[in-house]
């Protein structure tokens, strides 16, 4: 076995919970469950003691919650990860979202409708462990290249012709042809997404000239809420995405939890197509069929922005967006909550410029502002 096992801590006030997850890790050679506690004081009791790498936290618990835990374990220390476990419920989901603008890294949700314990424990076992391990840099990681010589925050190179992550069909992809042009920003992240967005959506201007179309991996309810508590802290109009909804500058389109979402025009009118097509990279929505789907209906006037998430959703669908011309972002490792996705780009040699979370907002308005004027509007048009 490589290094240690990951060291978790376990907190539900439910014994069939608890007795559940501890039977999911156990049975995974890399993770040893340290302990477990009943409520949030007892938990944040048990830390200087057990020494765990990573913590489940149950929100609604008795003496001490979850959110309260989560507090005091933020003042105690910045940096454990802790992974809440949360109902599919519209309390259960506005409870997540409080926790993860509270530090929480990421949550999984309670098994709802299962018909068996089996069952019960694969569907934890499906979410939980890649984010364990994930969140405690165990999961696989693509290699690094060598980055050009450019200067500042450079292209990447693409990948020697059959070499691992290399693009799949259509040749090298290069940066030649490129306008500079962009008619649409397209967003894809995942974990550590909904704090990352906000920084990166709530700095960006009013006047923005295009719209921003966004996948984040979340379930139903979840997307919703989200986006409604994004549009409070935004000079954009966020809302989720409905079929059908006009794709149109100053409005930023969610993903609904469940639905895919691509795009069709008619004329100059583009529109928000949801669908419930199969899974991609065990996701629904997933990045890459938006990515797509954004090149076939915008070119090369697309700039794709692939941001903070386990998991490798997003560099095959910027395959098509960069032949076609367009762009790639992607955020920076080190502001990264889990640098899988835009780790995966970088690794599969897609040419793109790495950028630090708090740039990121700067950088996406000035490329979707070049070449044209700022345009006044009412919010919410």
């Amino acid at each position: 076995m490589a290094g240690p096992r990951i060291r978790v801590l376990i907190c539900d006030d439910s014994i069939v919970i608890r007795r559940l997850i501890t039977d999911v890790l156990k049975a995974d050679a890399e993770i040893e469950v340290v302990g477990t506690a009943v409520n949030g004081k007892n938990a944040l009791d048990k830390l200087a003691m057990l020494k765990p790498d990573i913590m489940t936290l149950d929100v609604e618990m008795p003496v001490m919650d979850g959110l309260e835990a989560l507090v005091e374990l933020r003042r105690r220390d910045k940096k454990l990860p802790v992974i809440m476990f949360s109902t599919l419920t519209e309390r259960g989901a506005g409870a997540t979202l409080d926790a993860l603008e509270r530090g929480a890294s990421d949550y999984v949700t309670k098994p709802a409708n299962v018909g068996s314990v089996s069952e019960s424990m694969e569907a934890v076992r499906s979410q939980l462990i890649p984010k364990i391990k994930s969140l405690t840099g165990r999961a696989p990681m693509p290699p690094k290249r060598a980055r050009p010589a450019f200067g500042g925050e450079p292209p990447r190179g693409p990948a020697a012709p059959g070499a691992p992550g290399a693009p799949s069909a259509g040749g090298p992809i290069t940066t030649a042809g490129r306008t500079g042009k962009v008619d649409v920003v397209a967003i894809g992240v995942s974990t550590g997404g909904p704090d990352a967005l906000t920084t990166v959506i709530s700095h960006l201007p009013g006047s923005l000239p295009v719209p921003i179309v966004v996948t984040q991996h979340m379930p139903p309810v979840f997307t919703q809420l989200f986006a409604q508590r994004l549009d409070t802290k935004s000079a954009l109009h966020v809302v989720e995405a409905r079929n059908g909804e006009p794709v149109t500058p100053g409005k930023v389109l969610i993903a609904p939890g469940d639905y895919h979402m691509r795009f069709k025009r008619s004329g100059d009118t583009v529109t928000a197509v949801t669908d419930q097509g199969p899974q991609e990279n065990y996701c629904r929505p997933a990045v890459d069929p938006m990515f797509r789907s954004a090149a076939e209906v915008y070119g090369g006037n697309v700039l794709a922005v692939i941001m903070t998430g386990m998991g490798q959703d997003g560099h095959r669908g910027a395959e098509p967006i960069l032949r076609a011309g367009g762009a790639l972002l992607v955020q920076d490792e080190a502001t990264s909550v889990v640098w899988g996705m835009p780790g995966a780009a970088v690794a599969a040699g897609l040419p793109c410029d790495i950028i630090p979370l708090p740039q990121l907002a700067e950088a996406i308005a000035s490329r979707a502002s070049s070449g044209r004027g700022t345009i006044s509007r009412s919010r919410g048009a």
